[in-house]
């Protein structure tokens, strides 16, 4: 009766398009409606409460270096190389809505695609990743120019997204489908990854838990989830630096 009473509540004080996009959240995705209402509402910034500690609905940029990353002018000459020329990243940080955004900001980031890596099941659903029972965690895979952007500046916007201290959760959100992880493509990123870590490790006092592993096959998520926050009319323009509001 209390959901009810909730559903009757905000169907009077939503805004029509908010209406819109809960249902098809409930109805793509196939979440339980009480789900999609959640999603939504945080998405919106409705709800932001957590805001003030870096995690949650609205997470702003907050290591001065990683500043500089996403705010350096990158010439056009050298961000523009053929596809065959980037390298590959892959990484893990919670929900993929929001990290997917952080890095399309990037100069030096070419292309980003979320999706689901590191399980057993083939082509995994949403649904079933969500489910825990498929192995897989929410990712985002992108192409990056090299001369552009090092491996070790996305790592460092990466640990800026998240708390690479909790096992299997980023914020609201967990679950092994929420772990955070570092996917490397060549023993080099594997390197660079394991140093950046034992680099950063004094700055927290529990146990950095990111898995690094080499990188397996990356199932891209549904059309839907795909740059999701930018059709949501949060900017993806390089060098932004707005504060971005994701649920978890």
């Amino acid at each position: 009766q209390a959901f009810t009473s909730l559903i009757h509540f905000i169907k009077r004080v939503l805004p029509a398009p908010l209406l819109a996009s809960m249902h098809k959240v409930h109805r793509v995705n196939q979440l339980p409606l009480k789900d999609a209402i959640g999603r939504i509402l945080l998405s919106a910034g409705i709800f932001n409460w957590g805001a003030g500690m870096g995690m949650g609905p609205v997470k702003g940029f907050n290591n001065p270096e990683v500043k500089e990353i996403i705010g350096k002018t990158v010439d056009e000459t050298v961000y523009n190389i053929p596809k065959e020329e980037s390298e590959t990243a892959t990484f893990a940080a919670g929900c993929f809505w929001g990290v997917q955004l952080a890095f399309q900001r990037v100069p030096g980031v070419m292309s980003t695609m979320v999706g689901y890596t590191a399980g057993a099941k083939e082509h995994p659903t949403y649904q079933q990743v969500c489910s825990g029972s498929t192995g897989h965690t929410e990712a985002v895979q992108l192409l990056f120019n090299p001369q552009a952007v090092s491996y070790k500046e996305l790592l460092m916007v990466l640990f800026d997204r998240m708390d690479p201290t909790t096992l299997n959760r980023q914020g609201n959100d967990s679950g092994t489908q929420y772990r955070s992880g570092i996917y490397y493509h060549s023993e080099a990123q594997k390197m660079i990854a394991n140093e950046f870590i034992n680099s950063v490790q004094p700055n927290y006092t529990s146990k950095i838990v990111v898995e690094v592993k080499p990188a397996t096959k990356f199932w891209p998520a549904e059309d839907y989830h795909q740059k999701y926050l930018e059709k949501g009319r949060q900017k993806a323009s390089k060098g932004c630096l707005d504060p971005i509001k994701c649920y978890g």
